[in-house]
């Protein structure tokens, strides 16, 4: 199969799933269960292992396994964007029934803005190879702010291109059901949904900066940085449905994804000198998932109860 036809057969298929996932399974707006969340997280990560099988038979082991390793990475850097889509639902009161079309229409955006942030750093890369050190030292820097980066709060006001946003449309007082525009008297009105969708747009642009060279370390393969993004992008919304719940008892899993991109860039760094095989580097970025995982159940965070929850003194 040509690069061409490979590169329109899945946009085809994505644009199929979609669709399919938009107008068959969520025509009507309801509250994501945690048993259709696991369901349809499962649906997703399934159809990442059957395209890396596909890419095994196509393209063989190495590709296969940078496919995956490239895959893996996305997935678990995700975790860190579900818990400030968390707060921004939070912070914005979203009605349960509307949070999947602003993450749908939010993922859809995000597929768009890293094609082409993929594509200009690939070109980068290729004509001035000293950026390689460059995205190695800031996958370094990100994972040091990201381990000392203890609490995240979600500023709304600091935002530019929502306060350029607010003066540019008016905005409705509250929310009109799943939209997001109104027409009252002749003008059309913003929705806070809308306003929403804007502040996971732009969340999903600066969590980009990290994890598209975080792949970018991995391999420079086109399809497979865009495929792996594509595949982990696709299966944020279940996810987060699935851990909305239960993020917060994860709490060393903040630390291993801090440890993995330090591990990234320091590959990124000394690839000119060390050479890491991609299979090691699956198993260290494995193994450090794994170990932040267990570490959380095994010591659990203790809950602070506050003064009028205590039990009175004996």
């Amino acid at each position: 199969m040509s690069t061409a036809l490979l590169w329109v057969v899945f946009g085809a298929l994505i644009l199929g799933l979609l669709a399919v996932d938009l107008f068959v399974f969520h025509r009507r707006p309801h509250a994501i269960r945690l048993k259709e969340a696991l369901l349809t997280s499962a649906f997703w990560i399934a159809l990442a292992l059957l395209f890396t099988g596909w890419v095994y038979l196509e393209r063989g082991s190495q590709t296969a396994l940078e496919f995956f390793t490239g895959y893996l990475i996305e997935e678990s850097l995700s975790v860190d964007n579900l818990f400030v889509f968390l707060l921004i639902f939070r912070y914005f009161a979203v009605p349960a029934p509307f949070q999947h079309k602003v993450l749908f229409w939010g993922i859809l955006g995000a597929l768009v803005m890293r094609l082409a942030f993929i594509f200009a750093g690939i070109s980068l890369l290729e004509r001035f190879h000293v950026l390689v050190y460059l995205f190695g030292a800031i996958l370094v820097v990100s994972g040091i702010r990201m381990w000392t980066q203890q609490d995240v709060e979600v500023h709304p006001e600091r935002n530019l291109l929502l306060r350029w946003f607010r003066r540019l449309m008016p905005v409705t007082p509250g929310y009109e059901q799943d939209r997001f525009t109104v027409v009252r008297e002749g003008r059309r009105w913003a929705t806070p949904l809308l306003v929403v969708l804007l502040m996971v747009e732009t969340t999903d642009l600066l969590f980009a900066v990290d994890s598209i060279p975080a792949v970018l370390a991995i391999t420079r393969d086109p399809f497979i940085v865009y495929s792996s993004n594509v595949f982990a992008i696709l299966g944020l919304r279940s996810i987060y449905f699935a851990l909305a719940g239960v993020m917060q008892v994860f709490h060393y899993l903040h630390y291993g994804l801090s440890l993995i991109l330090v591990f990234v860039g320091l590959k990124m760094i000394a690839s000119d000198f060390v050479h890491v095989p991609i299979a090691a580097a699956l198993g260290v970025i494995g193994a450090i998932l794994a170990g932040s995982i267990v570490l959380s159940i095994l010591r659990p965070r203790a809950v602070t109860l506050p003064p009028e929850s205590r039990p009175p003194a004996s």
